[in-house]
């Protein structure tokens, strides 16, 4: 029986469902830090040392094929690192990114896996070269990857990939600047797609966005992963936003990660404090006039981040052994969750968010 043909290799095909165990993705105690220090000389004059910075501080999860992963938090908590870690843009002081199996840090790797990764950035007015056509800036990685063979076929399959974003062909030849936010978003997606991608790094896509555009891309985006297979890592600072898109939440506190959980399970009973703290600062959108008990102080520097719990200084369960010992990731319930207070017991003394409440 002969072969059956295969498709073109920049072809938007349907991808058949995955039953692979593997995880896509994987981020095992990835760590990166920066440092920040002063010059040598102006450090030797003031007596000082090294001041490094802890931008992310040993964080595990995993991507099963196909689904979605959400990263939460304050600004300056890590997210937008992870992000840059998982696609090479950074490497990692420790830990290892294991794509389908194989560690990036191999220069040899990270090449061969190079087209199966893109990533989408948080700004769609600074990620798009202004100079450049549209149907250009999709076209250049088809070029690099040498996906097709003729000019004419890279003006087919630029083509296709505009109607996939829900853009006209002819929009290929303006500039970005002759389109709104939302549609150089559109753009900024069917450029991450032109290499056939099947994992996608989204570094909070819709935040420089209208609330109603934001819909439209994050249903565009949902309907793209149905479609294609597609697996997400998704970064947001918007807990709303990510209840949309996600199959499980990972909510990160300076560095690490507070909470690990299916997304509904998160918003039906948030453990970690911190978790609960940020869905109180929600909108309550119904004006029910609920009680909030929002979170105090400020965000501890990653320079010098405080002993034990990083969270202890704003946290209104913190006892002795918070301010101590530092806690990891352990199982609760179908989460995972970095809490002293929740393997002992102790959160139960806190009331529910009212987004938590309602979801129950």
């Amino acid at each position: 029986m002969p072969a059956r043909p295969r498709p073109p290799a920049g072809s938007m095909t349907r991808r058949r469902p995955v039953t692979d165990a593997t995880p896509m993705f994987e981020a095992r105690d990835l760590t990166r830090h920066f440092d920040v220090s002063r010059p040598l000389l102006q450090r030797m004059v003031a007596r000082e040392g090294r001041r490094i910075l802890r931008a992310v501080d040993g964080v595990s999860f995993a991507i099963p094929r196909g689904t979605t992963l959400s990263l939460v938090g304050e600004s300056g908590c890590g997210k937008s690192t992870v992000a840059r870690l998982s696609v090479g843009l950074y490497g990692p002081t420790a830990g290892s990114v294991i794509f389908d199996g194989r560690d990036l840090a191999q220069a040899r790797a990270m090449a061969d896996q190079r087209r199966r990764m893109q990533m989408i950035f948080q700004d769609p007015y600074a990620s798009l070269n202004p100079r450049w056509r549209v149907a250009d800036i999709i076209a250049e990685p088809i070029r690099a990857f040498g996906l097709v063979q003729t000019r004419g076929e890279q003006e087919l399959r630029v083509a296709e990939l505009l109607t996939q974003v829900g853009l006209s062909p002819l929009d290929g030849q303006k500039f970005p600047h002759e389109f709104s936010g939302g549609q150089r978003q559109r753009i900024s997606i069917a450029r991450a797609l032109s290499s056939n991608p099947e994992f996608l790094v989204c570094d909070e896509p819709t935040s420089a966005l209208d609330v109603s555009v934001q819909a439209q891309i994050l249903n565009l985006m949902k309907e793209l992963q149905q479609r294609l297979g597609l697996t997400y890592l998704f970064i947001s600072h918007n807990l709303a936003v990510v209840r949309q898109v996600s199959d499980r939440i990972g909510v990160m506190y300076l560095g690490r990660l507070a909470e690990l959980s299916p997304a509904e399970s998160l918003f039906r009973r948030p453990r970690h404090p911190y978790t609960r703290a940020l869905m109180e600062a929600i909108p309550d959108l119904d004006m029910t006039g609920r009680e909030r008990i929002p979170v105090g102080g400020e965000v501890p520097s990653p320079i010098s981040p405080p002993s034990g719990c990083a969270f202890h200084p704003r946290c209104p369960l913190a006892n002795d052994r918070c301010k101590m010992e530092r806690p990891d990731l352990k199982p609760a319930g179908d989460a995972m969750v970095a809490c002293h207070a929740v393997e002992e017991g102790r959160d139960d003394a806190m009331p529910l968010p009212a987004i938590a409440r309602d979801a129950a």
